[in-house]
């Protein structure tokens, strides 16, 4: 059934549901390494100190990959369609995460880090398939919400799972003690469970996600017609009605999968169409204001990325009560070092209550927020805590009351994730209001994956060694949190140059309707008889006329 709204259009459930659990697996495998990473770094043979700088260039090789491929993987979904790139993004990283539970040596674990980078593109095209589903200003945050809310979601499982199945022949001796694979790969059981978790992603997408890319539509989708095929014993079947035709199309709906995205006024004509098909220019693709949303999302995700990377070794580096603090490793406010001293059980833990609580905010009060302020508003509201949450943070360490330290850097750390939930979909609106065309979109994310990327990886590798230089011999662990806080103030600096844009839909009207310029003007001489005829209409019951004779399109007789 055709979602359908008097007051105007409605969100597309079904798709972005499945959609959603296409993007399922990556934030659970993602997050599930947190707890035990800085372990799995000792257990390579690296030394204590050394671990915040290895753990955060592990961080750092995946998104160098992942950054270098972005934009061919953007150009290829704007060939080939949004759905096969994303299903080859999903077999590769599923095949990957199994070989990274196997690692046996830190070469190899950041050789596998790399190749799982470099063979998924799918967080730009996700975004582009979200942007073409609902073109809709007034639905967009709902819709750009749902990524990140589904990130929240598989934080609350991943670092679970990964604390808990981490080293389980060391943590559950009478299940797992005498299986001697789990104590050559103890790291081994959680990358096996988030594989399944991936082959389930996998084959919804394969049955049942129907492509975005308008070029591509027409085209037979042997995974629909399978999906198609193993459903339909369970669907009741419906009479067929002839009743009135909507020609108009005001969003991405679930079972059209031949329909327009767009208003059948916005659809450029078939010549329009295949000229669309090459790919877009760079001038067309970098304007002033895609830069400075670029630059913004480069920076959010340079210090964002690199505060969850250095955070778990710091809650792993060992705990220094205050009887051992000496005026040789503590001069306040800025000389003293230390951390929580958890293991990854604990840490999974902090992480999991911190997703739930993520999960709470992302679904009830992130559309609200930017229904009740603005987007523009709330992305800059974000940028202005995280700074103020990084220089904190570190100072946690001193409180001598075990539960008043673990309560502040819980109120901080939930802080900052209520300023990374509005941030991250707030900046993905924004560029893509801020794109010229619809066909630009998947190479501009792919570009946006890019340069956050390269974000991705200088934050976590430079606060990793900055890490390392601060607790080697110095006793300054505020030096990779200042570091942080000072990008952090910097990158809010763009965002008060952004400008909201009207988005890609608007700019496909204009760029179609040179193209139908000459069909309306060949039409101008038969404009009276039109008029007539719709004069003629708006005697018939149930119509309706404007101030100027003409029928409205929303009456019932003038579709």
């Amino acid at each position: 059934m055709v979602t359908k709204s008097k007051d105007g259009p409605k969100l597309p459930k079904q798709q972005l549901a499945i959609l959603a659990v296409a993007r399922f697996a990556e934030p659970l495998a993602a997050t599930s390494i947190y707890p035990y990473l800085p372990e799995m770094i000792k257990s390579f043979g690296v030394p204590k100190n050394e671990v915040a700088k290895w753990a955060g260039f592990t961080g750092s090789i995946f998104s160098v990959a992942q950054s270098m491929s972005a934009v061919p993987w953007g150009r290829a979904s704007d060939r080939f369609g949004r759905k096969p790139i994303i299903l080859i993004g999903l077999t590769s990283t599923m095949i990957c995460f199994v070989i990274w539970g196997l690692s046996t040596s830190l070469t190899m674990a950041i050789t596998v880090r790399f190749i799982m980078g470099a063979g998924n593109g799918n967080v730009g095209i996700l975004r582009t398939m979200v942007a073409e589903m609902v073109p809709e200003k007034e639905l967009q945050p709902k819709a750009f919400s749902l990524m990140p809310l589904v990130w929240s979601i598989g934080s609350v499982f991943g670092p679970a799972f990964g604390g808990f199945f981490a080293q389980p022949a060391e943590q559950y001796p009478s299940l797992f003690g005498n299986i001697e694979f789990f104590k050559k790969y103890p790291f081994a059981l959680p990358n096996l469970v988030a594989c399944v978790i991936f082959f389930i992603s996998l084959m919804t997408g394969l049955l049942f996600l129907r492509e975005t890319l308008e070029s591509r539509r027409e085209h037979r989708d042997w995974g629909l017609v399978l999906g198609e095929k193993l459903t339909r014993p369970f669907k009741k079947r419906h009479p067929h009605h002839h009743g009135h035709r909507n020609t108009r199309r005001h969003s991405f709906v679930d079972d059209g999968a031949s329909a327009p995205l767009l208003a059948q006024s916005s659809l450029p004509s078939t010549s329009t169409s295949i000229v669309e098909t090459d790919p877009p220019t760079l001038r067309e693709i970098f304007t002033p204001q895609t830069i400075i949303n670029l630059t913004s999302y480069t920076f959010l995700a340079l210090h964002s990325v690199a505060f969850d990377q250095v955070l778990p070794v710091f809650l792993n580096y060992p705990h220094i009560s205050p009887g051992d603090r000496t005026p040789g490793n503590t001069r306040l406010p800025f000389k003293f070092t230390g951390g929580f001293g958890l293991g990854s059980d604990k840490i999974g833990t902090i992480y999991t209550v911190y997703g739930i609580a993520c999960g709470v905010v992302q679904f009830l009060l992130f559309p609200w927020f930017c229904a009740r302020f603005g987007v523009l508003r709330c992305y800059r509201a974000a940028t202005l805590l995280f700074p103020i949450v990084y220089l904190l943070t570190p100072y946690t360490a001193l409180i001598e009351d075990k539960h008043t330290r673990y309560a502040v850097f819980f109120t901080l750390f939930l802080i900052k994730g209520v300023a990374v939930i509005i941030g991250f979909p707030c900046t993905t609106i924004l560029l893509t209001n801020s794109a010229s065309s619809l066909r630009i979109l998947g190479t501009l994310n792919g570009f946006a994956t890019t340069f956050s990327g390269l974000g991705r990886a200088i934050g976590p590798a430079v606060a990793g060694a900055i890490f390392t230089w601060g607790v080697t011999g110095r006793d300054y662990i505020i030096a990779p949190w200042w570091f942080l806080s000072v990008v952090a103030a910097v990158g809010a600096v763009p965002s008060w140059w952004i400008v909201e844009g009207e988005g890609p839909t608007r700019s496909l009207e204009t760029d179609s309707s040179d193209s139908d310029k000459e069909e309306e003007e060949e039409d101008e001489v038969d404009e009276g008889s039109r008029l007539v005829s719709n004069l003629q209409r708006s005697m018939r019951p149930g119509s309706a006329m404007d101030g100027y004779g003409t029928v409205k399109k929303d009456a019932p007789e003038a579709r």
